[in-house]
């Protein structure tokens, strides 16, 4: 099942205060960035992020999903409705992730 727009519309207000924040439509789902770094998606109308130390350290008890059949579990957020947590949690996330991969184009280019 795909996500809808609206919740996708919902989580972007929530997420309002998080600077770089963008998103990416991808096969019916999005994909959550932070300062260009993938931090999580909206999958099947959830809020799921990587499990980095500092998510995990903020939702200790948060259970593990798949966003889909074959790929790594990540945490379900259940407190969407906490826009401070979120941002907290946001800039937490973008703390840990690391630096997007340069494209081949980009290297072939320095």
């Amino acid at each position: 099942m795909a996500s809808d727009k609206g919740y996708l519309d919902f989580i972007l207000e929530q997420l309002s205060g998080v600077p770089g924040a963008s998103y990416r439509a991808m096969m019916g789902e999005y994909i959550l960035y932070v300062d260009g770094k993938v931090v999580g998606g909206i999958y099947d109308n959830r809020l799921l992020v990587k499990p980095t130390p500092s998510a995990r350290a903020l939702m200790p008890d948060a259970p593990r999903e798949l966003p889909y059949p074959g790929a790594k579990e990540l945490l379900l957020v259940e407190a969407v409705d906490n826009r401070a947590f979120l941002t907290e949690l946001f800039a937490a996330l973008a703390q840990d992730a690391p630096a997007p991969k340069r494209k081949k184009s980009e290297v072939l280019k320095t």
